[in-house]
């Protein structure tokens, strides 16, 4: 794994990157990558991605979140299919369809989000009944008119994704920092001081890739906030009946209330719930897992009667859903990386490089040619 950096008086580094989730490691894995030793990672938990990233669903679905998130996963998808050598000991992605159940009566609602899909990925389809069953035999019939069927959907090993990113950091010679909270920065002539409860480090630039703390960053940092929400979601385990299982695809519901997952012998299920919540380390509610419990055995013939464990994490989410990538107009050289928002792990390859190209060069590089990168959409800018 390499070395962990300790932080002495006044060392100096090119861009320091305040978090240790998914959205800094791929920021500090893209920014090393030209910029070596200059990048140093710090995180305030002694481990990294501690928070949200562990506690993700995994699964790549391109028609998903807010527009200039979408083209964020387009972005990605070299990454995944061809990681650089040296970065992975196995494939990131293993193929899983998702399903959208759709009930009596949905007819736009399905119809819309047939359109919005295929305008991504024409492999979106919409399926009859029958074949939506014979994909997903544990779907209650009587609830169910058709399905929209996403068939290159897949499971992303999350934690092989973030090592490659800090596999790649360190072979570039970045640095890692845990256990070191960043309680102040201030402006220091051309860059920043930046005070941390292991010392004072000087940085030209600064990545806040903080998650749900990234308001609490900026104002340690005197920049005014972007209006972070983060929102909790609860997902629990439960053991399988069905020896096949792992072969189904991803169900979910049509308003998005739950979902349930195979994930090997067993099952994974949420209510899909977003409950505003201060930064914290997020913990589940009985009632919220009581909750996906009935909507999940009213829709399907599991009868899930006990869970074998649960847990919580938080998304984070500003006014319009779309992510916050780039400068801040008032301080140019504080670089937000925020607002993932249930896209942070299938966006971060993208995310990661186009942090990169903002702070070195000013734009967008060649990768993000024809994916139809909203920069406006990404910015600071429209959030002030």
């Amino acid at each position: 794994m390499g070395r962990e950096a300790t932080v002495t008086m006044m060392d100096s580094v090119d861009v320091v990157v305040i978090g240790g989730g998914i959205a800094g490691a791929s920021a500090a894995w893209a920014l090393a990558e030209r910029l070596g030793a200059g990048v140093r990672l710090v995180e305030a938990e002694a481990t990294l991605a501690y928070h949200t990233t562990g506690r993700s669903a995994a699964q790549l679905i391109e028609n998903y979140g807010a527009a200039p998130n979408r083209a964020l996963t387009t972005a990605s998808l070299g990454f995944f299919d061809a990681p650089p050598d040296g970065l992975v000991d196995a494939p990131l992605l293993t193929t899983r369809g998702v399903l959208t159940m759709c009930g009596p009566g949905s007819d736009a609602a399905r119809a819309a989000l047939l359109a919005e899909g295929r305008a991504m990925n024409p492999t979106i389809t919409e399926v009859d009944a029958a074949t939506a069953l014979a994909l997903l035999p544990i779907i209650r019939p009587e609830l169910l008119e058709a399905a929209i069927f996403e068939p290159q959907s897949s499971d992303i090993d999350v934690a092989g994704l973030h090592q490659a990113f800090v596999r790649g950091l360190r072979r570039a010679g970045a640095s890692v920092a845990v256990s070191t909270r960043v309680d102040a920065a201030t402006p220091d002539g051309t860059g920043w001081r930046v005070e941390t409860t292991d010392g004072t480090l000087r940085a030209g630039q600064l990545v806040n890739a903080a998650g749900a703390w990234g308001d609490v960053v900026a104002a340690r940092a005197g920049v005014a906030p972007v209006g972070l929400q983060p929102k909790r979601r609860t997902a629990f385990m439960t053991a399988s009946r069905h020896p096949d299982s792992h072969r189904w695809p991803l169900l979910e519901s049509l308003d998005h209330n739950w979902y349930l997952k195979p994930d090997g012998t067993q099952f994974m299920g949420s209510p899909a719930d977003e409950i505003p919540s201060d930064p914290c380390d997020a913990r589940p509610e009985e009632l919220d897992i009581a909750l996906a419990i009935d909507r999940i055995n009213a829709n399907t013939t599991l009868d899930i009667r006990s869970i074998t464990s649960s847990w919580a994490g938080l998304r984070s989410f500003v006014a319009d859903h779309a992510m916050v990538l780039g400068p801040d107009p008032e301080h140019p050289t504080f670089h937000w990386c925020v607002g993932q928002g249930g896209t942070g792990i299938q966006t971060s390859p993208g995310a990661g490089r186009l942090i990169a190209d903002l702070l070195l060069d000013g734009t967008p590089g060649p990768g993000f040619d024809g994916v139809g990168l909203d920069r406006a959409g990404l910015s600071v800018e429209r959030l002030r």
